[in-house]
Formats: C-alpha cells, sequence, structure tokens
C-alpha cells in the first residue's frame, strides 16, 4: 500500500496522550524535550499535529488563547515542529495555515527565531519586538534594594489575575490558575498591601525559566529575580523584552549571559495589546 502523501495526512488535535511523541519531535530537531512545559503547554492550551504514517508526528505545534472563552482576545502560538525528514517540503506551512484559519478572526502572536520568521512573514505575521534570551548563574550581590518579595499565597490569586490582565492586555486566568502547580516558586513584591509585581519559576531541563515577569518598575523586577534566584542552585533562564534595557544590563551583570534573540511578531494586530512596560518577560516563548 503506498505511503500517503504528506499533503493528504490529516491535522488533528494533540492530547497529554501525545506527550512523549512530542517530546520526540523536539528531540529530533535538537532541541531539549521538555516533557514539562510540553505537558504544560498541551493541558492550557491547544495542540495540532500531523501523525507520521511510520510513527510518531511530522509536525506539531500549540496555540494558547486568552481572553473570552470561545471568543479569544489572542492567540499564541508555539512550539512549531517539523521532524526533520520532513523538512522544507511545506508541512510548517500547511500546519500554520490551519492554526491561523482555526483562529478565524482572532489576532495571533509568536516569538520567531530567524530561521522561522520568513515562513511567518509569509503567512502575514509582523516583527513588532525583540525578545533577548538570557541564561546563566545569578551571582548576588550590592545592597537590598528595599523592594518586599515574598511567597505568593492562594490568597493572592485574585490580585495576580487582576494586574496580569491589566498588564497583559487579556485575562490569562486559564494558564495561570495552574502556575502554581508547574512553578517551583512563585513570588511576589507588593507595597502597602498592594500587588506590585508577581514572577514564577519553572523547571526547564537543567535550568529554572524565570516567567512571566511582571513589574511596577525594573527595580522590582530585579528584586524579584533576585529572589527567584535565592530559591533555586540552576542556572536562570529568561526572555526580556530588549526596550527594558535597565533590566538587561543588570541580569548581565549579575552572571546571565545573551544566548540568542528572537523576533516578537503579531498577525492580525499592530502590537501587543496591554503595557509593555510592566511586561519584563513571557512565561515562555511558546505561550506569550
Amino acid at each position: 500500500m503506498p505511503t500517503p502523501s504528506l499533503a493528504a495526512l490529516p491535522i488533528r488535535r494533540l492530547t497529554l496522550r501525545d506527550l512523549t511523541a512530542c517530546a520526540d519531535l523536539s528531540e529530533d530537531r535538537g532541541w531539549p524535550r521538555e516533557e514539562h512545559k510540553w505537558g504544560f503547554l498541551l493541558t492550557a492550551g491547544n495542540g495540532f499535529g500531523i501523525d507520521d504514517p511510520q510513527g510518531g508526528l511530522v509536525a506539531a505545534c500549540v496555540v494558547t488563547q486568552y481572553g473570552s472563552w470561545g471568543r479569544p482576545d489572542l492567540g499564541a502560538i508555539g512550539m512549531v515542529l517539523v521532524a526533520e525528514r520532513h523538512a522544507r517540503q511545506g508541512v510548517g506551512r500547511r500546519l500554520m495555515r490551519h492554526v491561523v484559519s482555526t483562529m478565524g478572526a482572532a489576532p495571533l502572536t509568536l516569538h520567531a527565531t530567524e530561521n522561522g520568521r520568513p515562513l511567518y512573514e509569509e503567512l502575514g505575521f509582523k516583527v513588532t519586538g525583540r525578545a533577548e534570551m538570557l541564561r546563566g548563574r545569578f551571582t548576588p550581590d550590592g545592597p537590598d534594594s528595599g523592594v518586599l518579595t515574598r511567597a505568593a499565597t492562594a490568597e493572592d490569586l485574585p490580585s495576580i489575575l487582576r494586574l496580569d490582565e491589566e498588564v497583559f492586555g487579556s485575562d490569562r486566568t486559564p494558564i495561570l490558575a495552574r502556575l502554581p502547580a508547574f512553578a517551583d516558586q512563585l513570588r511576589v513584591a507588593e507595597e502597602d498591601g498592594t500587588l506590585t509585581g508577581y514572577a514564577a519559576a519553572w523547571p526547564n531541563m537543567d535550568t529554572h525559566v524565570v516567567g512571566p515577569l511582571i513589574a511596577r518598575d525594573a527595580e522590582t523586577a530585579k528584586a524579584l529575580i533576585a529572589s527567584l534566584a535565592d530559591g533555586t542552585d540552576r542556572p536562570l533562564r529568561t526572555d526580556i523584552d530588549v526596550r527594558h534595557e535597565e533590566l538587561l544590563a543588570w541580569a548581565k551583570t549579575h552572571g546571565l549571559a545573551s544566548v540568542a534573540f528572537n523576533s516578537v511578531m503579531t498577525y492580525g494586530i499592530p502590537d501587543l495589546p496591554g503595557d509593555w512596560t510592566r511586561r519584563f518577560a513571557p512565561l515562555t516563548v511558546a505561550a506569550g
């Protein structure tokens, strides 16, 4: 029986049962397996994939929706991967077109590598910003900034959700409600009983990823990163909006080094909603 052409293979929804296949696909492309992140995204978002008749996946991606149920304000696309043996055959383009069509009129965003950017531009995505990935062992020094941070409690969740929606520009309750179980640390900054920021550190391979990072100003962001670093012996990794030059310079003087840059791209909107001045780092570049 002849093997179906790639164009004839159906696109289907992925579930947690596909976690191993997704991790295998990551490994096939030279990425870390990232099972913890895949599991989170497949639970909080909508996975799409193409099965390989010979086993495993030809391609996969995840879309995380924000806003009203059934009428999202924004969709974040991530983990777009095509198996090496099927690369450069139009599979990624077909999968992305399917996702864009499925999302209807909802605006979209994604973080693109230099290799992926031409495809997204061809599909109508526009570059609206850049993020710099940093990685390294945080080295504390200098006097305390005076910004009060502490571990978040269950009672903080409503305040975190209100602050996040104000800064992010859309309701992220379904994904943030999963954050305490996903992250190893969740901390808040406060002044006079009012939340001025929050940040999480979640495990990814041998690092702790700092994100999301929402803060009133750079000093608050610094205090949150320092407090998260104090609670781990792993290297930190984070993706910071390049407009936050002060925070980037500070992080680099505290042991974190530049690893890569990603283009922030949007489709259907000229720029991301919300207040970028208080949005320092995404939860993950795969989910915004």
